[in-house]
């Protein structure tokens, strides 16, 4: 019996810090999910904005607001330095909202985002261009 007690003593001496060592393996991949995790926040984010935008020019396009206004409508609702393209077919509209992200904050790496909304025109209003 004292030999297994002996035997379960040195097991348990020569297995210590074993958790320290573990926890310092395992920090970092933690440190590396959470980071994937807020830059996915941060991306879904900046898409929706775009979304939201989008559908915002599109609607003011559909009622014929000009140009300039459709984009003033887009640049509110959009990311900070995002680009709005505004597109006639025919009587359908599409405006695109698009924009660089840096997901990661100050780590130089950055993420196109974009989105794009199509409204037809309301009755009456003519296409860009048409007399």
């Amino acid at each position: 019996m004292r030999a297994l007690c002996r035997a379960v003593r040195r097991r348990l001496r020569s297995e210590a810090g074993m958790v320290t060592a573990e926890t310092a393996v395992v920090l970092p991949v933690l440190l590396l999910v959470l980071a994937a995790a807020v830059s996915a926040v941060v991306v879904v984010g900046a898409h929706l904005r775009c979304l939201d935008a989008a559908r915002e020019g599109a609607r003011a396009a559909a009622r014929g607001d000009a140009p300039a206004a459709v984009r003033a409508v887009t640049d509110r609702a959009a990311p900070d330095g995002a680009t709005t393209a505004v597109e006639v077919d025919g009587d359908r509209v599409r405006v695109t909202v698009s924009v660089l992200v840096p997901p990661l904050g100050p780590v130089p790496l950055t993420v196109r985002v974009s989105a794009s909304a199509v409204a037809e025109l309301e009755p009456g209003v003519l296409p860009a261009g048409a007399g």
